[in-house]
This record gives structure tokens, C-alpha cells and sequence, in this order.
């Protein structure tokens, strides 16, 4: 049976806490029943009430931060394991975070429902960890003041001291039979503690100490070194003059030992063994501080994602990828330097820091050694696995923080993952130039998507038989008015943001509106059809279907009068559940079409698979060089051909003169879109072009 755990999120965003639910939801390792507070009030009720097992805080909070939340309900320190939710990693917030004892910092991006439930079970298990550790303090606490500890009673008058029985048994000593000499004891301390043991002891002997404590460690007769603490009061005559030291030495050992460990695994990962992100933030800070006093000193910073990790745990398990994960750490520590230093970051990210290396050539060089090593492959688990990894790398500078570094190497192995992985990059100030643009225009582009202020325009696709206007494709276009910026550049920020599915929706709608618009001023042909691009990210929606349809009947259009565009490299993903999501809407008359055709790399039974009732070539093939070139012209005519025979209309895209016109019908195209007939067209302008004649001649004139 699944452990069963109760889980309090405090999140200020609704759409976060249905996010977390369903994340929470999408796992079956364990059973979580997720209460939601709303505001930073809510959630401080039910923080002091202690009812939950885990709290899963957002760190902004209104007015407040989950941080102020956390000083505030849990005072002292939390009692039960805290989860810092924040939209971007910050370094500065990581290490307050710690500091107020929260168990973990997740950054909400890319987060998925194995990587929250693995979250919440660590941290819950490191918790454990800790109380079973504190009870256990406890428990030996008392076991030592109700045991017999060694006892020694030392006459300062006549420089003896008597050592009990159990003194001499925890060091293993047999027990002279007369009193010892204090050197007896002294000689058995650590040379390392013992001028501050006497220090300790003249201290109190002299008033300046209420009691003598202190811990050190002894020699046992073994060889071994015991750490004991030391406990002693003096009496004091009537002048206040110490004649007499008394108290008891306890075995701490193994308290030391747990002590030890604790603060190891605060230091280091868990799954690994290497140093965690509070070490290596420790480590960068004292080379950063180190390089302000020396500034030839510094080091190379390189951060390592592994590229597509996850489907290795999807193919075979977690726990494979775990044992994938400590192979990987101990081949990437195989080929550092000693004063290098690795640390696992969390995930499949790992972090290391070349002390000394001041060069970005030799920066460079060391990235490819790392990047060659994951071209042998890893024995896990009886499989063959092999993986490749996006390395990012920076060089510290002494008017760079820690934060600085670490946000800059990021960005540095983003660009390596972006040109394909298994491959390295160098930073340098373009790229976080590049990366400010882009959330800029991300910004600038969530708030045209949220206000509808993408403008719509509509490029006419002409029958070449007839001359007639079959189709309008609906084109997005950035607000007219702002800082210019082309679908190539803010339709693929619209895909990696989630954005493309607010937008793909707002384009449809749009269409299809004006669609009705002109057959309401009974200028645009009966069977008018408007084209509408549906991206690879709005086909992982399960709603699409239903979203396309209600669509439809909201603009009162008949299906046949829409068609679908999805590209070759959309439909070579996942396409049998893309197949069942467009047989939803085809089934109901809407039409489909490949666009893009000669690009990707799909095969004649992908075609045969989808009821598509026509291919776009691309602009690629009918460029104007096109009817000089014999390859271009062979494609195009396999392409009509093969369409032929499936049955299947042709559309050439990016005609820009006649004699490709007039190519493209001599090769039996059947429709054309392109600057030549039109540029895309904004809906007023349209108007103006729905009762024109597009070819009219028979030496297929353009209008």
C-alpha cells in the first residue's frame, strides 16, 4: 500500500495549486492529500494548527515571500519538512532558505510529477531523519546523566587525583591501586586538545567559569581516539582559593560520530556522495574572495545537464536512472584534477568548479575531455545505456558574484542544449544579451497573447485551373505599433512558453469570426475555406478537439469550411495519439493538410495514416531560383505526382514571380500561395480582395 501523506500548499495562484494537484495526482508511489491555503494569512493559520505532514510554500506571496511565512509560523524552525516553490533559482533566496532550516528549494519550471513526488519524499525522509537523530541525542543524553560515568576527584594541595573505576574502564585501562599522578590523565589527551583542556580548567579554577566543560578526545588502549566530555566543579575554602576539582568524563563518541554525519549530509547529496549545492556555494564564495585579493586567481565554472535523462527513467525506472546518476558522478570525478571540485546540484545537473583555470581555451579543451567521456557507454542494471550531456562554462571574474557565475553558466549550457546537445559553450555577454531579449519578448508577448492584441492576417491560396480563391491561410502578427518582431522570432517563444495554445486559440477564433464577417457581406465564394496552423504543443492538449469544434459552432461556420496545417516534424511526433487527436475533428468534416511538405521525415504510411486532403510544398523548393534548378523541380514534380496518386490537392508556397507560376503549372499544381498573388492581408483588406479575378488570362497573368 502507498505511504499516505498530508501535504499544505500555500500558493497565491490557483492555476499553480491545480498544477501542484494534478502533479500530485499524476503519481502513484504515494497517497497525497493536498490542502490549499490561498494567502499568506491562510497559510499562517494552518502552519500554526501543525497539522501536515509537508508544506509546499510559493515564495511570493503577495506583499510577503514564502520566506517571511516561514519565519513567521514556524518560529524556532520548522517541525516538519518545507519546500520553497520559486519561479527562477536564486541564490541569495537558497541560501536564506537554508539558513531558516527549509528542506528543499524547487524551481517551478520543468517540473514534473516524479520530480515533485521525489521532492516531497526526500525531504520528508530527511526530516525523519533529523527527529530520529534528535530523539536519539535526547535518549543518550539521559542515558548518560542515569549511567555510571568515570569519576575523578583531584586534591590540589597534594597534586593527587583519583580516577574511579568506570574512568579507567572507558579507556580501557586496568585500574592501579593507588591515586595517579594528573599527568596520567593528561598524557592520555590528544595532543591537539590538550593545552585548551587546561586552558579550560585554569579558567574555572581561577573564577572566570561557573563549571568546567569541555570535549576532547582521549587515546584508548586500543590506539583509538575517544572524544569525552569533561565535566568538573571546584570547592573553594573561605577565601575563595580552589582546593579541590571534582567531576565525571563520559564517552561522547558516538554522538561525535552522528554529529559528524549530520553535518556531512548537509553538505553533500544524498544519492552521490558529492558535495551539494550549499558546499559548492561555499567553495565558489571563498575562490571569489580569493580572486579579489589575487585577481590572476580563479577558476573555470562548468555546469552539466544531461540530455534527455528522463527518458531513461521512463524506460526503465528510477532506480536505474539513480545507479545512471552515481556511475556518471564517479566517471566525471575520474577525470578531475584533486583541487577540482564536483557537486550535484539536484536531478541530472551537476556542477564543477577547475580551481585554478583562468583560460578559456583550456576551459574549452577540459569541457570536450568531459563531453568525450560520455561517448563510452554505461553498464547499469544489465543495459547498455548511453547518454550525452549539454556542458555550459564560465570563468570567474572578481566583479561577478556567486550568483552571478552560477546564473551565467546556466545560461551558457542553455546554449549548448539549444544547437542540438553533446556539445559545450563558453559564455560570453552576448548570450545573456540573448537571454534578457527573449524575456523581454517573452513578456512583451504574454501580455499582447493575454490583452488579444496578436493581429490576424490572411494570405489568399488561388486554384491554378480556375483562378478562383479557395482558401485564406490565417497568419499571426506581432501588434502593429510595437518594437517590430517576426513570426520566426516570437512564434517558437510562444511554443517554449506555453503561450502557443492561448495563441493558436486566439488565431482560430479570429479566423473563423472573420470568415463569417465576409459571408455576411456576400462578397467571399460559398466555399471559402480559411487555413489554420495547429502546433506540435497545442496537439499534446487532449481538449484541442473539443476546443476546435467549439470553435466552429461558436462562429456558426461549417467543418468543411476549416483546415488544419501541422508540419512534417509535428507529425512525426507521437503519431499515433496525434492521429487519434485530428481523427476527432476530420471524423466531423474539418479538413487537414501537411504543410511544410519535403522538410521533415515522414514516410509514405504516416501519410496513408492521417486523412490529410492536401500537402504544401515548401517555399524552400519554389524559390526564385527554382525554375533554373533540375533538383528543385524534380521534387516538386515527385511531390505532385505522389499526390496524384494518394489523391491528395498540391499547394506550392513562396511564389514570387510568373515564370515559377507558370512552372508550377505546367507540372500540375493545384493551388499556389505567395507574394506574387498576395502578401498576407489584414481582415479589412481582405474585403477588398474577395472579388477579384486572381489569374486572368490564359498565360496565368497575376492580378
Amino acid at each position: 500500500m502507498a505511504e499516505s501523506c498530508r501535504v499544505l500548499l500555500v500558493e497565491d495562484d490557483e492555476d499553480d495549486f491545480l498544477i501542484t494537484r494534478d502533479l500530485l495526482a499524476a503519481q502513484s508511489r504515494m497517497l497525497f492529500e493536498l490542502d490549499w491555503s490561498p494567502d499568506y494569512e491562510a497559510g499562517l493559520v494552518e502552519i500554526r494548527r501543525r497539522l501536515h505532514d509537508v508544506y509546499l510554500i510559493d515564495y511570493r506571496l503577495g506583499r510577503h515571500t514564502g520566506l517571511d511565512l516561514v519565519r513567521e509560523g514556524f518560529g524556532s524552525g520548522p517541525r516538519a519538512p518545507v519546500i520553497l516553490l520559486t519561479g527562477q533559482g536564486d541564490y541569495e533566496i537558497d541560501l536564506e532558505a537554508t539558513a531558516l532550516g527549509v528542506t528543499d528549494y524547487v524551481v517551478k519550471q520543468g517540473l514534473d510529477s516524479a520530480g515533485l513526488e521525489r521532492a516531497i519524499r526526500y525531504a520528508t525522509s530527511h526530516s525523519r531523519a533529523l527527529t530520529d537523530l534528535a530523539r536519539t541525542q535526547e535518549r543518550y543524553a539521559l542515558a548518560t546523566r542515569a549511567a555510571n560515568d568515570g569519576i575523578w576527584d583531584w586534591d590540589l594541595l597534594t597534586g593527587r587525583i583519583y580516577l574511579s573505576h568506570r574512568w579507567y574502564a572507558i579507556l580501557g585501562l586496568e585500574e592501579p591501586v593507588d591515586d595517579a599522578e594528573p599527568d596520567n590523565w593528561f598524557e592520555l589527551v590528544h595532543p591537539d586538545d590538550l593545552l585548551q583542556l587546561r586552558a579550560a580548567i585554569d579558567s574555572h579554577l581561577a573564577g572566570r567559569t561557573h563549571h568546567l566543560e569541555f570535549e576532547c578526545r582521549m587515546r584508548h588502549v586500543d590506539g583509538s581516539w575517544l572524544w569525552v566530555l569533561c565535566r568538573g566543579l571546584a570547592i573553594r575554602d573561605a577565601d575563595e582559593t580552589p582546593t579541590r576539582i571534582a567531576g565525571s568524563i563520559a564517552d561522547i563518541t558516538q554522538q561525535h560520530v552522528a554529529e559528524e554525519r549530520l553535518r556531512y549530509d548537509a553538505l553533500h547529496d544524498a544519492l552521490t556522495g558529492l558535495p551539494n549545492r550549499a558546499l559548492l556555494a561555499d567553495r565558489l564564495d571563498q575562490i571569489l574572495r580569493r580572486s579579489i585579493r589575487d585577481p590572476a586567481a580563479g577558476c573555470a565554472v562548468m555546469l552539466i545537464d544531461l540530455d534527455r535523462f528522463k527518458l531513461v527513467n521512463d524506460s526503465f525506472s528510477h532506480t536505474t536512472g539513480d545507479q545512471l546518476l552515481v556511475a556518471i558522478a564517479a566517471r566525471l570525478n575520474e577525470s578531475l584534477s584533486p583541487g577540482d571540485t564536483i557537486a550535484r546540484l539536484g536531478g541530472d545537473e551537476f556542477t564543477i568548479l577547475l580551481d585554478g583555470m583562468t583560460s578559456g581555451a583550456q576551459a574549452n579543451a577540459k569541457a570536450q575531455e568531459l563531453c568525450d567521456a560520455f561517448e563510452q557507454p554505461f553498464h547499469i542494471a544489465g543495459q547498455r545505456l548511453f547518454v550525452r550531456a549539454s556542458i555550459g562554462v564560465c570563468l570567474t571574474r572578481p566583479d561577478l558574484t556567486a550568483g552571478e557565475l552560477l546564473r551565467n553558466v546556466d545560461i551558457a549550457m542553455y546554449d549548448s542544449k539549444q544547437r542540438g546537445g553533446g556539445t559545450h559553450a563558453l559564455f560570453d555577454q552576448t548570450m545573456h544579451q540573448r537571454v534578457v531579449s527573449r524575456m523581454t519578448h517573452e513578456s512583451e508577448l504574454r501580455k499582447a497573447v493575454e490583452r488579444s492584441l496578436i493581429a490576424v492576417h490572411y494570405q489568399p491560396i488561388v486554384d491554378l485551373k480556375s483562378g478562383r480563391l479557395t482558401s485564406l491561410e490565417a497568419l499571426a502578427r506581432w501588434p502593429e505599433g510595437w518594437p517590430s518582431l517576426s513570426p520566426s522570432e516570437f512564434i517558437p517563444i510562444a511554443e517554449e512558453s506555453g503561450l502557443i495554445v492561448a495563441l493558436g486559440q486566439h488565431v482560430l477564433r479570429t479566423a473563423l469570426e472573420a470568415l463569417t464577417a465576409w459571408q455576411e457581406l456576400e462578397l467571399a465564394p460559398p466555399d471559402l475555406c480559411v487555413n489554420v496552423n495547429i502546433s506540435r504543443v497545442q496537439l499534446d492538449d487532449p481538449a484541442l478537439p473539443e476546443q476546435i469544434l467549439g470553435a466552429l459552432t461558436d462562429a456558426g461556420i461549417a467543418p468543411e469550411r476549416l483546415r488544419l496545417e501541422i508540419t512534417e516534424s509535428t507529425l512525426m511526433h507521437e503519431p499515433e495519439r496525434i492521429s487519434r487527436i485530428v481523427a476527432d475533428v476530420c471524423d466531423q468534416g474539418v479538413g487537414l493538410e501537411l504543410d511544410d511538405f519535403g522538410t521533415g521525415y515522414s514516410s509514405l504510411v504516416a501519410l496513408l495514416d492521417f486523412p490529410f486532403r492536401a500537402l504544401k510544398i515548401d517555399r524552400g523548393f519554389v524559390n526564385p531560383s527554382a525554375e533554373e534548378d533540375d533538383v528543385n523541380q524534380a521534387i516538386v514534380r515527385s511531390t505532385i505526382a505522389l499526390a496524384q496518386s494518394l489523391n491528395l490537392q498540391v499547394t506550392a508556397e513562396g511564389v514570387e514571380t510568373p515564370a515559377q507560376l507558370d512552372t508550377l503549372r505546367g507540372l500540375g499544381c493545384d493551388c499556389a500561395q505567395g507574394h506574387l498573388l498576395s502578401p498576407p492581408v489584414s481582415e479589412l483588406d481582405v474585403v477588398a480582395l474577395l472579388g477579384e479575378t486572381w489569374l486572368r488570362t490564359p498565360e496565368h497573368e497575376p492580378r
